[in-house]
């Protein structure tokens, strides 16, 4: 049997460094964890401020971050500062298994959002309300127990996980394959702008979007990955005049590019596959490219480590909201490979996606069977 204690009663939590922008750099002694690059290594800062003991996380403590992307995580990446808005949970072992513990934050977070969100511009968790709030806590062998269960359904689901993220590096491999590196160009290819190889760079809407009502969903910047990749989950709608379907309407093929996002993010490009036409926000530009160019050619250098750097790079010196509009894409330096080339690449990156939307249907399923093991495990059923 499993009874209801407060999280305060099995663990303290810890704020991290509350950092002013001025202690955080591109390079220096200590990395700092933020909750930007909490789930991901990407777009590190860093301090040379020598800080007390408690500000530091290292190899595998329970930390959980509760502003903007919330959710626990044991921490796997070696020593490192984290920030205010992440906490270190010290927690009484003759009580509760890390573990436990772990998948039990893991599976309230949607609910924790819920009923104790607050602040209108970015949601967060109060302390005081995440240490009054209570899990289920059977006995120490029943935790472990429960704990294994879940590590092994979550392995097989991340197994899959990993092999989506393959296909990734895959593609980046073929493109450093069939164009060589961007820095060096072994190939010798001319070398260009994006101007040369497209016919139109077109901003979006700035109409106002619904939650529910309009003829056509609106890709905002928030629906591409910073990988080049879709995310659908979050969509608004609204209804265009006939007039404006040809500025605003993204068909198959269109590339777009988010021109005004966090200095980490901003760059984030992808191309449009769907067979229907989606409206696109004013955030975002669309691309059209002419007969010697090739979107996936374009997307595949964007999204590359030399793309990512020279987006990085134009955007250094902005602190906060960085932007870079249509005719500074166009004017980003790329090689010009023969179109016959950027095709066959087209031709290779859809075969390849082909391929990992068959493994992300299974990544789905795997998922459903995780949740369900998890509210079996937290409602007594496991």
């Amino acid at each position: 049997m499993s009874s209801m204690v407060k999280l305060r009663d099995v663990a303290t939590l810890i704020n991290g460094r509350a950092y002013k922008k001025p202690e955080l750099l591109d390079s220096g002694k200590y990395p700092v964890l933020r909750v930007g690059n909490f789930f991901s290594n990407r777009s590190w800062y860093y301090s040379d401020l020598e800080l007390n003991e408690k500000h530091y996380c290292d190899e595998g403590d329970l930390l959980y971050a509760w502003s903007a992307s919330f959710g626990p995580r044991i921490w796997e990446g070696g020593k490192v500062i984290y920030h205010y808005h992440i906490w270190k949970l010290e927690l009484d072992v003759s009580k509760v298994d890390k573990k436990y513990l772990f998948h039990a934050l893991a599976y309230d977070v949607e609910k924790i959002k819920q009923d104790q969100g607050t602040g209108s511009t970015m949601i967060h968790v109060t302390k005081t309300a995440m240490e009054e709030r209570e899990i289920p806590l059977p006995p120490l062998a029943e935790q472990k127990r429960i704990a294994a269960i879940l590590d092994k359904a979550d392995a097989i689901r991340q197994k899959r996980k990993q092999a989506i993220e393959m296909a990734d590096e895959f593609l980046r491999g073929v493109f450093l394959d069939m164009f060589g590196d961007p820095v060096t160009n072994p190939k010798d290819f001319p070398l260009g702008t994006i101007r040369d190889l497209i016919d139109t760079a077109n901003y979006g809407t700035s109409g106002k979007a619904s939650l529910t009502e309009g003829q056509y969903p609106v890709l905002r910047m928030g629906n591409i990955t910073y990988k080049g990749g879709w995310d659908f989950s979050d969509l608004k709608y609204m209804d265009l005049i006939e007039k404006e379907l040809p500025k605003y309407l993204v068909h198959k093929g269109d590339l777009l590019f988010n021109r005004t996002n966090s200095r980490e993010l901003v760059g984030k490009t992808a191309v449009y596959e769907n067979d229907e036409p989606m409206a696109f926000a004013g955030y975002l530009i669309r691309v059209r490219a002419n007969s010697i160019g090739n979107n996936y050619y374009i997307s595949g250098y964007l999204n590359s480590s030399h793309g990512k750097q020279v987006l990085t790079g134009m955007c250094k010196s902005i602190v906060g909201m960085a932007n870079i509009n249509a005719q500074e894409l166009q004017n980003i330096k790329i090689l010009l490979p023969p179109v016959e080339l950027q095709t066959k690449y087209e031709n290779l990156v859809k075969a390849i996606k082909t391929r990992v939307s068959k493994f992300s249907a299974s990544d789905d399923s795997l998922t459903e069977l995780f949740n369900a093991l998890s509210q079996k495990a937290f409602t007594g059923e496991l």
